[in-house]
C-alpha cells in the first residue's frame, strides 16, 4: 500500500472512531508536570483531581491540532487534539492557486511542513531547495499558492521543521526539534480543506476558532481581494449550517477584524484580533504610550477578544508571576482575552525561550508551565488558552471546572 493510500486509511479510521466526553484521554503528561511543580496549594489541587475524569471544554484549544508529536493541521493531529479534551480547535486559513481554502500555517510552509520537496511538484515552488554552502544555510520556500487544490491533496504532513544545515532534500525534510517526534508521522499526516476541517470538527463535536492568514502573494491575487478571501473564509461556515455563536475567527489583520464585525456582524461579535504590535520597536506590555491602540479604542471599535502571546500578559514581581499592564488594562476595557501558545517551547529550565521572555527568571522547569496555567485563568482571566498538546490546559480547566 502506498504511503498516501495508508494514510488516507488511517484518516479514514480516526474519522469513523467516535469521540466523545466519555473518550477524553491526557496520558501521563500532565502529572509529569505536576510532578515537576514546587509543593504548594496549586500543585495539591492538581493532584486531587488525577483520578477523576477529565471534562471537555471550551478553554482548551488546539493549536493546530496537537502538533507536539503529530503533523500541523492534519487529521491526526486534530483528532488527537479533540481526543486530549480540547473544546475548540483550529485551522489557520490560506488558499491554493485556484482560490480554494486549505488548512496551514502559512501561506508559505509547505517545504517544511509537507513532503512537496521530495514529490514531482518540487518545481513549482516559489524557490527550490539549495544547499546549505558555507555560512549559507540551507533553504527553499513552497507556497500553497505555488499549486491547485488538486496538487494540495496530493501531499501528506509532516513535523514542521527543516534542517538549515543540510545539503540534500532528505536531510534538509529531517529536522523535527528533539523534544518533539517523528514517531506518529511515519505514515505522514493527512491534509485538510477549510471545509473538510469544518466538518471534521463538526463530527468530532468540537468548536471553531479559523485564523485567516496574511497572505504571502500581493493582493488582490488574481482577483482574489482580501476582503473576498475574508468573506470566503465566513461563507464556508454559513454553507455548513455552523452557528456564528460556535466560530471565533481570528486575524492578525485588524482591518480583516473590523471587516468581519461590519459585513458579518454575528460572526464579527466573536473575531479575535491577534495582537502583534510587540513587534512594533519599542514596544513594552508595560507601556500602553507604545501601544499601537488603547483597550478603550479597541472596544469601540466593536473588536470583543483580543488574543496576544502568553508573555505579554504577565511579568514578574518579586519572582511571582502576575498581570502584565497590558492583561489589566485589556481587561478593564471589558475585552475577553485568549492567548498562546502552552506545550510550544521544549523543556522550560533553561528559561522558556520567546512564549517566556517575560518570567525568564522564574522559568526554570516544566513545572513553571502550569503556574503560569494558573495565573492566566486567575488572575488575568484569559477565557481560552491555545496549546500544542491540548492535554494539558484539558486537565486543568477540568481539574477547576472551567468552562
Amino acid at each position: 500500500m502506498s504511503l498516501k493510500s495508508n494514510s488516507l486509511l488511517v484518516a479514514c479510521t480516526l474519522m469513523a472512531m467516535p469521540v466523545s466526553a466519555d473518550t477524553i484521554e491526557v496520558g501521563p503528561r500532565p502529572l509529569y508536570l505536576i510532578d515537576q511543580m514546587q509543593d504548594g496549594a496549586l500543585k495539591e489541587k492538581l493532584l486531587s483531581c488525577a483520578g477523576d475524569p477529565v471534562k471537555r471544554t471550551n478553554f482548551s484549544i488546539g493549536h493546530r491540532g496537537a502538533p507536539l508529536q503529530f503533523p500541523e493541521h492534519t487529521v491526526e493531529s486534530y483528532t488527537a487534539g479533540v481526543r486530549m479534551g480540547a473544546g475548540i480547535m483550529e485551522c489557520d486559513v490560506t488558499f491554493t492557486k485556484d482560490k480554494e481554502l486549505v488548512c496551514r500555517h502559512a501561506q508559505d510552509d509547505l517545504h517544511t511542513t509537507t513532503d512537496i520537496l521530495a514529490t514531482e511538484l518540487s518545481p513549482n515552488c516559489t524557490a527550490g531547495f539549495t544547499p546549505a554552502a558555507g555560512d549559507t544555510e540551507a533553504a527553499a520556500e513552497c507556497r500553497t499558492s505555488d499549486i491547485t487544490l488538486a496538487d494540495f491533496r496530493s501531499l501528506t504532513g509532516k513535523m514542521d521543521a527543516a534542517d538549515a544545515t543540510a545539503t540534500t532534500v532528505e536531510a534538509y525534510m529531517d529536522g523535527t526539534a528533539n523534544w518533539r517526534t517523528d514517531l506518529y508521522a511515519a505514515n505522514g499526516g493527512t491534509l485538510m480543506t477549510h471545509a473538510e476541517s469544518i466538518a471534521l470538527f463538526k463530527d468530532l463535536g468540537v468548536k471553531f476558532t479559523p485564523e485567516l492568514k496574511s497572505p504571502a502573494v500581493d493582493m488582490p491575487f488574481d482577483g482574489f481581494s482580501q476582503e473576498d478571501y475574508a468573506q470566503k473564509m465566513i461563507d464556508e461556515y454559513k454553507a455548513a449550517g455552523i452557528p456564528a455563536s460556535d466560530v471565533w475567527p481570528q486575524s492578525f489583520e485588524l482591518d480583516d477584524i473590523l471587516y468581519w464585525i461590519k459585513a458579518e456582524p454575528d460572526f464579527g461579535k466573536q473575531a479575535v484580533y491577534l495582537d502583534d504590535s510587540y513587534d512594533i520597536d519599542g514596544w513594552s506590555p508595560s507601556d500602553p504610550a507604545t501601544w499601537a491602540h488603547s483597550m478603550e479604542e479597541l472596544k469601540e471599535m466593536g473588536v470583543n477578544y483580543i488574543a496576544p502571546p502568553q508573555w505579554v500578559l504577565v511579568t514578574l514581581e518579586d519572582g511571582k508571576i502576575v498581570p502584565s499592564a497590558y492583561a489589566q488594562a485589556a481587561k478593564a476595557a471589558g475585552l475577553k482575552i485568549i492567548t498562546w501558545t502552552i506545550e510550544r517551547s521544549g523543556p522550560l529550565n533553561t528559561g522558556g525561550g520567546w512564549y517566556y521572555q517575560t518570567i525568564t527568571d522564574a522559568t526554570t522547569g516544566d513545572g513553571v508551565m502550569y503556574e503560569l496555567i494558573d495565573v492566566l485563568a486567575k488572575d488575568v482571566g484569559v477565557v481560552g488558552i491555545f496549546s500544542d498538546w491540548p492535554a494539558t490546559v484539558s486537565y486543568y480547566a477540568s481539574c477547576m471546572g472551567l468552562d
